[in-house]
């Protein structure tokens, strides 16, 4: 029997972003939601990754004559009405019959900016087609062949992106117990992969042996590499490490991502807001400093831009949204985080984003 995924097309009332996942959770099978929702081993880092925001404060600034927030900001000459972004995530057929197409067009709604996977359920230009005017960049996961490599690459430059992610942190996946548990296998075809490798690439197969074909050594010219190959900004994602990331500014990053993988990966790891403010640190505001990993509220993004980041990005709440609503629901999502955000914003005494960046959160 075919995989039958969500067909819902129409806005959401959130009240919280935490709430989503139950109601996801309530109409998927166990083995796609377990899959999108879930960590590694035991899950503490991923828990981790949004019980960190609470260690710091937010210090309320009042008298200070703000009648309305600006969100808006850019990503270099990329104008953006608000700091958050989609983090890229695989396998969004599982989601909603629509997948990648359905969430570029909510997330160009809401003025965002989409990052296509190499692992999606669409062709890289079929996503680019369904939100034509709106910026996209692509995330590779590097793969041992450079055929592959450079095949994927200038099809991603061809639909039009403005720079590639190239994820390091996934060499090989992360141990996740309810997959196994699941017997989990993708249900649906990966086509970016099924157009080089000519047959079905994914379908029936599990995450490890998807990231098998994945580069595990990964070294600091492979950037310069991929530079070269696309002849487009190089953004690193995966970051947790002051070392590792001025390691990555020293072969040539145009940008620094900084995350967990959401707590898929490494469990026992820190979170990525705990090292945030020394990887900032590191960087130096040279090259925009991209964070993800655990953020369900407007204040944990305030948080995450008074503590060195420049854009926010979020993964499991798009996929929430797009099974819950399509792309309506995916464009519900971010208006959320919106709206919370400009909440937090006004209340903190905070007008713009930059001066958010400017803030001082107070330490626990």
């Amino acid at each position: 029997m075919s995989y039958q995924a969500s067909t819902e097309e129409h806005p959401l009332t959130i009240i919280d972003i935490a709430s989503l996942a139950p109601l996801v959770k309530a109409r998927m099978d166990a083995g796609p939601f377990d899959y999108i929702s879930g960590g590694a081993e035991d899950d503490w880092t991923m828990r981790e990754n949004t019980r960190a925001f609470n260690t710091k404060q937010i210090l309320p600034r009042v008298l200070q004559g703000i009648e309305h927030v600006d969100l808006t900001t850019n990503l270099w000459d990329i104008e953006l009405s608000s700091p958050v972004i989609e983090a890229p995530t695989a396998a969004q057929g599982l989601a909603h019959a629509r997948a990648e197409k359905a969430a570029a067009e909510g997330t160009a709604a809401a003025g965002s900016i989409f990052t296509i996977g190499t692992y999606g359920n669409t062709l890289i230009e079929d996503i680019a087609a369904a939100a034509p005017k709106a910026p996209q960049l692509f995330q590779l996961y590097m793969s041992k062949d450079d055929g592959f490599n450079r095949y994927i690459l200038d099809r991603a430059v061809k639909a039009g992106a403005k720079a590639i992610v190239l994820t390091v942190d996934a060499t090989v996946g992360g141990y996740r117990e309810e997959d196994l548990l699941n017997h989990f296998q993708f249900p649906l075809p990966m086509p970016n992969l099924t157009a080089y490798h000519g047959s079905a690439s994914g379908k029936g197969e599990g995450i490890a042996a998807i990231y098998a074909a994945a580069k595990q050594a990964i070294v600091p010219a492979d950037i310069e590499k991929i530079k070269q190959m696309s002849d487009l900004p190089v953004i690193v994602k995966g970051i947790q490490a002051s070392a590792d990331a001025a390691v990555a500014l020293g072969a040539g990053a145009d940008g620094i991502w900084v995350s967990n993988h959401g707590g898929r990966q490494l469990d026992g790891g820190p979170a990525s807001f705990a090292v945030l403010p020394e990887i900032a640190e590191a960087v130096q505001k040279r090259v925009p400093l991209i964070f993800d990993s655990g953020v369900l509220r407007g204040e944990h993004v305030f948080k995450a831009l008074a503590s060195g980041a420049d854009l926010v990005a979020i993964g499991r709440p798009v996929l929430y949204g797009l099974n819950l609503g399509g792309a309506a629901g995916v464009e519900s999502v971010f208006k959320h985080y919106q709206k919370e955000l400009a909440i937090t914003m006004q209340l903190a005494g905070a007008r713009t984003i930059e001066e958010i960046k400017n803030t001082t959160l107070r330490e626990l």
